[in-house]
């Protein structure tokens, strides 16, 4: 206990690091205001009863968690950040597979300002669409929103889309004004924000959950708290070699068949309803397929095998016993597909963890805590601040935050999500 009261007095004298830290809790906290912000045109006072018949299930749930709560709220930032998640992972994608874009990404900082500005256009875009899908959530008569709704139609429909569109915008905002003048990935800070926000409200239903006749009692309910407990210390110790991406690539996928329409997902049949419930068996096969497809065409993109072995050529460098050129590319290629495999199938795994969790009879919304995509941003965007902040520390020549070694965080290629 002392040595942790003493390095929270180390990180507060260094004025630079402390600059950093309080900007960062007061735009988190502007966020979570804005959550609280009911949309023009609603009656706050009606929004209670809706919020109980809202879905907070299956991938709606899981929107609802990175949106911070918003989307159950009917608030300003109900879409949150995840328009721009799923531009920056498009565009992301387009500047692998389209080779005029890859001009463009080589030209320097030049080039990265073009792409991240078409990003916010497609955010706009993504923005406007989703904004649309949600109108028809709110005014579905069977959602319990529509009683609250209190403006005609075509002027709710007008306004709620220039709302939230201006609430997605001001969300990224915040994100790159974390990253600018505060600590840490702005945009995964402002996630994982939401996705903690949930945390003990689901931990207080599991408990009541489990505190009923046939919920199981206190034992199971700590026996819960010990596997995610565990869960996250594998994951601590693993998240280093953990590449999220094709995670990120994934849930975006399974994502765009529910935002297509939020409404009536109750009586929703066919690939609709499959994705509305992560613990449903197709719906874990499905996402375990593109988890290891998406990892294997990623690692294919980024690291190419015959352009590896045009560059050993062309430095006369070899791999004893291969010969030079087209044997070469096929010996790596052949061992990063033995190098992938494992780490796919790991994290599919941890991608289909809250199925089983939910399925062994935990809650839907602390079932999403023992794996998948919450999870890992959690743990990672946690590890990498705490880097940061270590680093100050080693540069002013203080203990670092571990007594055993450095904080180790994700030596990896990260989205502007870092975290989807």
């Amino acid at each position: 206990m002392k040595k942790l009261i003493q390095t929270f007095k180390n990180i507060w004298a260094i004025e630079e690091l402390r600059i950093k830290i309080i900007v960062t809790l007061a735009l988190v906290l502007t966020y979570r205001v804005a959550n609280h912000i009911v949309l023009p045109g609603i009656n706050p006072n009606l929004l209670d009863q809706a919020k109980l018949n809202a879905s907070r299930t299956g991938l709606l749930g899981l929107f609802d968690t990175f949106a911070g709560g918003g989307f159950t709220q009917a608030s300003v930032v109900a879409l949150g950040i995840m328009p721009y998640i799923s531009a920056s992972i498009f565009m992301q994608l387009m500047t692998i597979l389209v080779p005029q874009l890859q001009k463009v990404q080589k030209e320097g900082e030049s080039g990265r300002k073009k792409i991240n500005q078409w990003t916010r256009y497609l955010t706009i875009i993504v923005t406007a669409f989703q904004a649309g899908a949600y109108i028809q959530y709110l005014t579905n008569p069977q959602g319990g929103y529509a009683q609250a709704i209190l403006l005609d139609k075509t002027l709710f429909t007008f306004t709620t889309i220039v709302t939230l569109t201006a609430g997605t915008l001001f969300v990224m905002w915040l994100g790159e004004r974390i990253q600018d003048k505060g600590i840490g990935n702005g945009t995964s800070i402002i996630i994982m924000v939401g996705i903690l926000g949930r945390l003990p409200q689901n931990i207080i239903q599991e408990f009541s959950a489990k505190s009923q006749k046939a919920g199981g009692g206190l034992l199971i309910f700590l026996i819960e708290i010990a596997i995610l407990v565990a869960v996250i210390l594998a994951l601590i110790i693993l998240v280093q070699g953990v590449r999220k991406i094709p995670v990120n690539y994934a849930q975006a996928i399974m994502f765009l068949p529910t935002l297509v329409s939020f409404t009536n997902l109750d009586s929703a049949k066919g690939i609709i309803k499959i994705f509305n419930d992560h613990s449903n068996a197709w719906y874990m096969l499905i996402y375990s397929i593109m988890v290891i497809g998406f990892t294997f065409l990623y690692t294919a993109l980024i690291f190419n095998p015959k352009q590896i072995a045009e560059d050993l050529k062309r430095n006369n460098g070899f791999i004893p016993g291969v010969k030079p050129g087209q044997p070469t590319a096929d010996y790596i290629g052949s061992i990063m597909d033995k190098v992938t495999l494992p780490g796919a199938i790991f994290l599919a795994i941890v991608g289909i963890m809250p199925g089983f969790a939910q399925r062994l009879g935990v809650t839907s919304g602390f079932s999403t805590f023992f794996g998948g995509t919450s999870l890992l941003i959690m743990v990672g965007v946690i590890l990498d601040t705490l880097q940061q902040i270590e680093t100050y520390l080693l540069m002013r020549q203080y203990d670092g935050l571990m007594s055993s070694g450095r904080v180790q965080g994700r030596q990896t290629t990260s989205l502007p999500t870092s975290a989807l």
